[in-house]
């Protein structure tokens, strides 16, 4: 057994340093290219990073500068990067950015579900009395904002709650502080912040069946609140700021 575990150990450890490898051969490679594109484009300031927020390599662009530039030339540019050889989303550092193409309606929308069923298991949680996120919460916002993805165009309301320890006014603002702390932290993850909405219950709105008092009354909820989502593209580009 101790053998077939070393083995599968081995295993993994040889996947991840390829893994890794493959991505920091891909980015050594790419950024030039990206730079190029960006040059070509006129995007004068702006550079293509190719890591993620822990620092691994990532097939995704991620934009910074540019604030001066206008609106169309920051959408070639973003156009340009996306069209180099391997490159998948881009997104621009800022948050200032909606998907790209006509306002076209869609039939359906399965965010609010999709990310329900991502927190029907797993909740963000905070460090004990803070809105400081924990460590183990931000994977799950990485995927909570890919999930939201599909309704970029939408109001997307993000609510905080809490169960009734403690006086309701601290209550109150420690669910709306989380709120937000979350709707930043999806900033920085490429949802427009104009689409994203703060806000705070404190322990008014319990789980159904849930005494009030119990721990899971605190969460975080995400919902539409108004839907007008424009066709998703690959490449994202600035709204007007």
């Amino acid at each position: 057994v101790l053998a077939m575990f070393a083995g599968g150990f081995l295993v993994a450890c040889a996947g991840y340093l390829a893994g890794s490898s493959y991505g920091a051969n891909f980015a050594q490679r790419t950024g030039p290219l990206a730079a190029e594109a960006i040059e070509q484009a006129g995007g004068k300031g702006i550079t293509a990073q190719f890591t993620n927020r822990f620092g691994s390599p990532t097939r995704h662009a991620l934009l910074y500068g540019g604030e001066d530039l206008d609106e169309q030339t920051r959408a070639d540019v973003a156009k340009a990067v996306a069209g180099v050889s391997g490159v998948g989303g881009v997104f621009w550092a800022d948050g200032t950015m909606m998907a790209e193409s006509g306002e076209q309606t869609l039939s359906s929308l399965n965010c609010e579900d999709d990310v329900e069923g991502l927190l029907r298991t797993r909740t963000i949680r905070f460090e004990g009395g803070s809105s400081e996120l924990a460590d183990a919460s931000q994977l799950l916002l990485d995927e909570v904002a890919a999930a939201l993805r599909p309704c970029l165009g939408s109001i997307i309301a993000v609510t905080g709650h809490t169960d009734n320890s403690g006086p309701e006014p601290g209550n109150l603002a420690l669910s709306k502080a989380r709120a937000q702390t979350v709707r930043d932290s999806l900033i920085g993850r490429g949802i427009p912040r104009d689409g994203l909405r703060a806000g705070g219950v404190g322990s008014s709105q319990p789980v159904d069946g849930l005494n009030p008092a119990d721990p899971a009354n605190r969460r975080i909820e995400f919902s539409v609140i108004a839907t007008e989502p424009v066709l998703p593209t690959p490449v994202d580009t600035p709204s007007a700021r």
